[in-house]
């Protein structure tokens, strides 16, 4: 009923306080302890920090508790204040907001925490293992009481999780604007992140956790979809997959995606898993349709598979070190049993929960890392050189692998593993320099909606709209962008009997500017005509054509030097403000890690309204072509194809500065 979301608008229960917490619940996976070990003046700032949001009173009580908290786990999470109903993502109607926008926002926070999506909801983490929505319990109450006070003049400011507070705006300004590990670039190692992190002053958002926008792993099994497929065109000579066997790793928030995709594009996908929670939870959710953990038995599979021409998922419990040194073994012995590979373990956090070393159980991990850190370093990275070995091996047998943009290849070059050519380049590519960067240079990327109605018939009008507007674009588009159009629309086809919905009613779906538009102005049409029961709010992953700025992925074709900065992503975060975005926010890290990326994403909250309409097109004209005209300026043909085309469509409400081309043979 919507009484039981009324707590969301009382903020911090204090009189009584609720029960503490003396044990982490067994119902849920937890986050490992954090690798910190504070001096005693950042412990005292810590829990100094950790006391403030309580009235002075009640010190003395949380005192001990959240010392304990901070010994024990390395963080301060204030379990104590968790709220004991059900966080998922609810009908609009039943939020408390004043608002619609903030209702919606409400909904989007409480999607990100739901046990269902999240990695660690109890540690507020949603995906990527350290990837937080907020530090502590405190913030997201906070936080959620002043979203359903806010009033149209009114912008909530979130500093690194922390609500800053409501300041007065207009009607036109974003509801909430958020930044989240924003830190002075000296200041930006992975141990100065753990050290604020431990002080509850900043925070990891990884991408679409700190920005509200995670839709679970349907988010990146798109993006899996068209890098799987295209990896076939490029390296294999077709898309057509069957018979062929794609090994990874990862089963967790977004590797999770990677057994479903390979099903989808007509596969034998083996994904290798050490968390057994993770694979049973995969398993029966339907994204991984086997699980097998002896690997003669797995190779006895996987020789079958090969000759029965359908399309099969299977999880190997176990290490994928294993598997792929047994792998290579077999290939050297002539028989070579997989043509595509790539890795999804969280590489950008190794050494706390995000690789585990092959020779150590799951448990013996866990217990090292945090007991022993410097062990557990050096376990990790032996692993790594082995990986990267049993990789060289099958690469000479032509298997093909790639980087998927999660730090895997930079934490094995500094393990030392054989990895880099002579001239420090390295011998694999990243996924987004060989296989995906085209795409976002011709302005296509991971566009995503909500339906707030938690309706799954919404959600199916809204793929039917998508697919009549893909389908008559497709008709349309040049020989550059029809194949991304007709994979796009077998995408939207078969998106609701692929069962993708972990968690509120998403979708996703790869577009251009115009494309994006299109459907966003259908979608605004829809609720305005009265087809669906509550509004649609768009988004997009930060892994897009403007959103990241990360010399390891999303700007790893970039090759004037300017990989390195990151001017494309904070003035499209500034852009999106100024156009009126519901939500927006901008992040130190994502998928590459802590320091190693700047990325940002937004919200808007179609509601009907002429305002909507003209708000989609201003956003979304700016959320993809900022970035086409950076990759054009940066030297890339498509991006250049993309930029003109724009310009002559909108006439001279588009001008940018285009690169003229420079002969090489000036420097020879």
């Amino acid at each position: 009923s919507p009484m039981s979301l009324s707590y969301l608008a009382e903020g911090l229960p204090l009189d009584p306080l609720p029960p503490p917490v003396t044990e982490r619940s067994p119902d849920v996976p937890h986050a490992p302890r954090r690798p910190i070990s504070l001096s005693a003046s950042d412990t005292k700032i810590a829990l100094t920090n950790a006391l403030r949001y309580f009235p002075t009173k009640l010190h003395a009580t949380l005192l001990p508790e959240f010392k304990q908290e901070l010994e024990d786990y390395g963080h301060i999470y204030m379990y104590r204040f968790r709220p004991t109903e059900e966080i998922s993502a609810k009908p609009l109607s039943e939020y408390p907001a004043k608002l619609l926008q903030c209702r919606v926002i409400q909904l989007m926070i409480q999607n990100n925490l739901d046990p269902r999506v999240a990695q660690f909801p109890h540690e507020l983490i949603t995906y990527g293992g350290n990837g937080a929505v907020y530090s502590n319990w405190a913030q997201y109450l906070l936080s959620m009481k002043y979203l359903s006070e806010m009033t149209e003049n009114q912008t909530l400011v979130m500093y690194s999780g922390h609500p800053l507070g409501l300041f007065p705006s207009t009607p036109s300004s974003p509801r909430v604007v958020v930044t989240n590990g924003m830190v002075i670039p000296n200041y930006s190692s992975k141990d100065d992140l753990e050290r604020m992190y431990a002080q509850g002053v900043t925070i990891y958002g990884q991408m679409t956790a700190g920005s509200y926008c995670y839709i679970g792993p349907q988010g990146i099994v798109h993006g899996t979809v068209l890098t799987v497929l295209n990896a076939g065109r490029k390296y294999l000579g077709s898309a057509d997959l069957t018979n062929k066997v794609f090994v990874t790793s990862g089963l967790g928030g977004m590797s999770g995606a990677q057994g479903k995709a390979g099903v989808i594009t007509g596969a034998i996908a083996v994904v290798a898993e050490v968390d057994e929670r993770a694979i049973k939870k995969r398993f029966e959710q339907g994204w991984v349709q086997e699980v097998i953990s002896d690997l003669d038995e797995l190779v006895a599979r996987i020789t079958k598979a090969k000759t029965e021409s359908k399309a099969v998922s299977i999880a190997f419990s176990g290490n994928v070190v294993d598997l792929w040194e047994r792998l290579a073994d077999e290939a050297e012995k002539g028989n070579c049993l997989v043509e595509l590979g790539s890795d999804q373990t969280s590489c950008h956090n190794p050494f706390n929960g995000g690789y585990y070393p092959a020779g150590l159980t799951f448990e013996e991990s866990a217990k090292m890392m945090t007991e022993d850190p410097a062990l557990f370093k050096t376990h990790v990275q032996d692993s790594l050189r082995r990986h990267v070995a049993a990789l060289n091996r099958l690469s000479k047998k032509g298997m093909q692998f790639w980087d998927y943009g999660n730090s895997f290849l930079l934490e094995a070059s500094r393990a030392k593993a054989d990895v880099q050519n002579a001239d420090g380049s390295f011998i694999y590519p990243s996924y987004v320099q060989d296989i995906m960067g085209d795409i976002f240079s011709l302005g296509f990327g991971p566009f995503r909606w909500v339906c707030t109605s938690g309706k799954p018939e919404d959600l199916s009008l809204t793929d039917k709209v998508a697919a009549t507007v893909v389908r008559e674009l497709s008709q349309e588009a040049p020989e550059n962008t029809k194949q991304q159009y007709q994979d796009n629309l077998l995408w939207i086809e078969k998106a609701e009997e692929n069962k993708l919905v972990v968690g509120s009613q998403a979708r996703i779906l790869y577009s251009d500017a115009v494309g994006r538009q299109r459907i966003a102005h259908a979608f605004n049409n829809l609720f305005r005509d009265g087809k669906i029961s509550a509004p649609v709010v768009i988004s997009r992953d930060h892994h897009d054509v403007s959103g990241t700025d990360s010399p390891w992925r999303e700007t790893s074709n970039i090759q004037d030097g300017s990989q390195f900065t990151a001017d494309m992503a904070v003035q499209n975060f500034a852009g999106l403000s100024a156009r009126g975005a519901t939500w927006i926010a901008l992040h130190n890290g994502g998928g590459t890690g802590w320091g190693e990326a700047i990325n940002g994403g937004f919200g808007l909250v179609l509601d009907g309204t002429e305002d909507a309409d003209a708000r989609v097109t201003s956003i979304l004209t700016w959320d993809v072509l900022n970035g086409v005209a950076r990759r054009a300026w940066s030297g890339n043909d498509n991006a250049q194809w993309t930029i003109e085309g724009a310009m002559e469509r909108l006439g001279g409400a588009l001008s940018v500065t285009l690169a003229s081309p420079v002969d090489p043979a000036l420097f020879q």
